[in-house]
């Protein structure tokens, strides 16, 4: 079976996002034990119903708070699944609010629907050197329409393609 193909291209996140959700604390190590239950707790507890105003259907899931942000991606990190909200919009208790700030972004699409492809995914974006990668905030982003796509700060002298 061949690797699938994740076309990418780059495009600048002209305001900060903010999202509210909830948090996990893992790394690389534990990651395929740790994140599927925490997506499972993220559909059993309902928890996008019980975010205010969001600012649409869609899910995001960030990656930030990196140990050695500005780096790399080892060590621990926040996994903060949710949803989009104005910047000053409430946080329900047990739930955490982060920002990706507005920056250039690498953006790679992944099969509609294709959940089983964003583990490939990511794994083809470690593997890519050639990208600046800020180890700031990243994100995967799950359009109502069945769409999704992974997002990937680069520094800001990152050409534009």
């Amino acid at each position: 079976m061949s690797t699938p193909a994740f076309p990418q291209h780059v495009e600048t996140l002209p305001d900060a996002l903010t999202v509210i959700g909830i948090e996990l604390r893992t790394h690389n190590l534990e990651a395929a034990q740790t994140i599927p239950p925490h997506w499972q707790r993220f559909t059993q507890e309902g928890v996008l119903a019980q975010i205010p105003a969001k600012c649409g259907d869609d899910v995001f899931a960030v990656y930030t708070h990196f140990e050695h942000a500005g780096r790399d991606n080892t060590g621990l990190y926040s996994l903060v699944i949710g949803a989009a909200v104005a910047a000053d919009a409430p946080v329900p208790a047990g739930m955490v609010r982060v920002v990706v700030p507005a920056s250039p972004r690498a953006v790679f699409g992944v099969e509609r629907n294709r959940f089983d492809l964003v583990g490939p995914a990511w794994q083809a974006i470690w593997q890519r050197n050639d990208l600046a990668k800020t180890f700031i905030a990243e994100y995967e982003q799950y359009h109502a329409d069945g769409g999704i796509s992974i997002s990937i700060g680069l520094n800001a002298a990152t050409p534009q393609k």
